[in-house]
């Protein structure tokens, strides 16, 4: 009898032993809200900024601006006609550029900045993605004066003492070297 007792407890318990494993849960769950509220945020960011740019655009008729299809606008201030290569991944180009308030004030003046060497889309340089984005439009001579949202500027973090967060600014370009891949 206690054979039994004994063996049918040792079968019960390998039994009930045998569970698969359990998923394990997070010890403090959010909702998510925050994520959704940044994104809300950003829209309504995005929509301000995208109609005080428009409103710069349609009261300056001495330039004609054209749309970037990443998300900003610009316009040449000179502009080179001849067919001729734009830079490329991995090109080494060099540049001025100069950052301003949308109403002109000078941020970073060109000379502060001084003469840029980058090389497209792989050096590690701390530029604006607007920029980035703004040099591959542009051929060796041209220059380009840009509209950028703060996203595709200083964003969130702005600069220290003179540019405050989620500002809008335009910058203008100068391209004055492009020197291509070789082994294309």
């Amino acid at each position: 009898m206690m054979r039994n007792i004994l063996l049918m407890s040792t079968v019960l318990l390998c039994l009930l032993s045998c569970k698969g494993p359990e998923a394990r849960r997070p010890v403090k769950s959010t909702s998510g809200t925050f994520i959704k509220e940044s994104a809300e945020r950003n829209k309504i960011l995005y929509e301000r900024e995208e109609k005080v740019i428009a409103n710069i655009i349609k009261g300056d008729t001495a330039n004609s601006y054209l749309s970037s299809d990443s998300g900003f606008w610009y316009y040449y201030n000179v502009k080179d006609t001849v067919p001729s290569l734009l830079p490329k991944v991995g090109d080494a180009v060099t540049f001025t550029y100069d950052v301003k308030l949308l109403t002109g004030k000078v941020v970073l003046s060109e000379a502060e900045n001084g003469l840029q060497n980058y090389k497209i889309d792989q050096s590690n340089q701390e530029l604006i993605s607007g920029i980035r984005d703004g040099l591959k439009l542009m051929k060796a001579g041209e220059t380009i004066t840009f509209l950028f949202p703060s996203y595709k500027a200083y964003g969130y973090y702005g600069i220290e003492n003179k540019l405050g967060t989620n500002v809008p600014v335009q910058s203008t370009v100068t391209l004055k070297t492009i020197q291509t891949l070789e082994n294309d």
